[in-house]
């Protein structure tokens, strides 16, 4: 199969992969943050324990298929494709990273206060969970964004290699479809 053939279909899957953690991750900054803040510190924390047990696999492998389908196109691309694909990668991979050396020691700790009691710092250690998480969110829409600008220059590169000039909404021009009578 022509590597070509496969930019487009994993073009795709990184897209919906990346988005789909970029929307999760914005959802828990804009919403679940400042509810954990908002509330008792006991139901905080349980709440936050049995949120990671359903998280853990679920956004684990939307880093892992963000990034190895970003990485992907990069192997299969060429020139600025590459070079887009990889920093979208890579920036999936940092949401990775972020998360399993930042949030998942931490949410251990939470697990653990949640039946027993928390530390007379947790308080500074719940502000470093949510940098972390701010930080993983941050890292995850970059790479969302470097994927529509891709995907959005891919489109246009297709559009214009029928005739050699941009056609209206990405469609090729009338004469490149028809053959001349």
């Amino acid at each position: 199969m022509d590597r070509r053939m496969l930019i487009r279909p994993l073009l795709g899957l990184a897209l919906l992969s990346t988005g789909t953690l970029a929307g999760a991750f914005g959802y828990g900054a804009a919403n679940l943050v400042p509810t954990f803040d908002a509330v008792p510190l006991a139901m905080r924390l349980s709440f936050h324990a049995e949120l990671m047990k359903m998280n853990g696999i679920t956004m684990q492998a939307a880093m892992a298929v963000s990034a190895l389908s970003a990485l992907a196109l990069a192997v299969l691309g060429r020139g600025t494709v590459r070079r887009i694909a990889a920093g979208a990668g890579l920036l999936a991979l940092a949401s990775f990273l972020i998360t399993r050396l930042g949030n998942v020691p931490i949410n251990g700790r939470i697990k653990e206060w949640a039946v027993s009691a928390a530390p007379a710092d947790h308080a500074a250690i719940l502000d470093r969970w949510e940098a972390f998480n701010y930080a993983r969110t941050g890292t995850a829409f970059a790479a969302f964004l470097l994927l529509i600008v891709l995907a959005l220059c891919h489109r246009h590169r297709a559009a214009t290699s029928l005739s050699g000039t941009p056609s209206p909404a990405g469609r090729s021009p009338r004469s490149a479809r028809q053959p001349a009578a």
